[in-house]
C-alpha cells in the first residue's frame, strides 16, 4: 500500500486516479529523457535548460574531436547530399588550400565544376584566405566553395563577391549546422507529440 493509503481508513477513487497519472507522468519523462544508446549525443531542450545547446555541442565535436581529414570527408558527404557528384576529397599538400572538388548540377540539365576548401576554424576567415584560395582555383573551376566552422569577416564576404573574380560561395558555421540537421547527417530530431485539450468544443457539442 502506498502511504498515502494507510493512512486513510477510506479511499477516495478520484485521489487514486490522480496519484496514478501523477505516477504515469514522471514515468514518461523519465524514458523521455533516457538515451537511445551508449554512444548517442541526446539533444534535448534538457541540455538548453542547462545553458548547452545542441550547437553548442556540435561545434565542439567539430572543432576539438574531429580529426582534419574528417571534417573533409564530412564535408564530402555532405556535398553529395545536397545534389553534387563526382564528388572528391584531394587534401594534398601544396595544392593551395584546396581540400576537394565536384561537380554541381542545377535541375539535371547544368552543371557547374567546383572546388571546395573546408577550415576549422574557432574565429573568422579574413579576407586574405579567401583570395588565397580564389588563386588556387583559377583556371580549375568554374565556382568556389569555402566552408568553415566559424565565421567570415565583411570584407571576406566583400572579397569572395568581387566583381571580375571568380565567384565563391561562403558557408559558415551556423549554415554548416543547420544544413547537417536538415539531412540527418549525425544529427536525429525528435518530434514530441503535444496534446491539447478543446474545453469549449465538448461545452458545445
Amino acid at each position: 500500500m502506498t502511504p498515502l493509503a494507510r493512512k486513510k481508513r477510506t479511499v477516495d477513487p478520484r485521489d487514486v486516479v490522480k496519484t496514478i497519472r501523477e505516477a504515469d507522468r514522471e514515468a514518461s519523462k523519465k524514458k523521455a529523457l533516457k538515451p537511445a544508446h551508449d554512444n548517442a549525443i541526446e539533444l534535448s531542450e534538457v541540455a538548453e535548460l542547462e545553458g548547452q545547446s545542441w550547437q553548442d555541442d556540435l561545434y565542439r565535436l567539430l572543432t576539438e574531436e574531429m580529426p582534419a581529414d574528417a571534417f573533409e570527408r564530412l564535408t564530402q558527404r555532405l556535398l553529395r547530399e545536397s545534389g553534387f557528384v563526382q564528388v572528391e576529397v584531394t587534401g594534398r599538400t601544396g595544392d593551395g588550400g584546396i581540400d576537394g572538388k565536384g561537380i554541381a548540377r542545377i535541375h539535371g540539365f547544368m552543371s557547374f565544376h567546383v572546388i571546395f576548401q573546408c577550415k576549422k576554424y574557432r574565429g573568422s576567415v579574413s579576407a586574405g584566405a579567401i583570395r588565397d584560395f580564389r588563386g588556387a582555383m583559377v583556371g580549375r573551376a568554374d565556382k568556389g566553395l569555402f566552408i568553415t566552422t566559424g565565421t567570415f569577416t565583411s570584407a571576406a564576404i566583400k572579397e569572395a563577391t568581387r566583381d571580375g573574380a571568380p565567384p565563391i560561395d561562403l558557408v559558415d558555421g551556423d549554415q554548416l549546422t543547420e544544413k547537417l540537421k536538415e539531412f540527418g547527417l549525425g544529427i536525429k530530431t525528435e518530434m514530441i507529440e503535444k496534446v491539447t485539450l478543446d474545453k469549449q468544443w465538448f461545452r458545445d457539442i
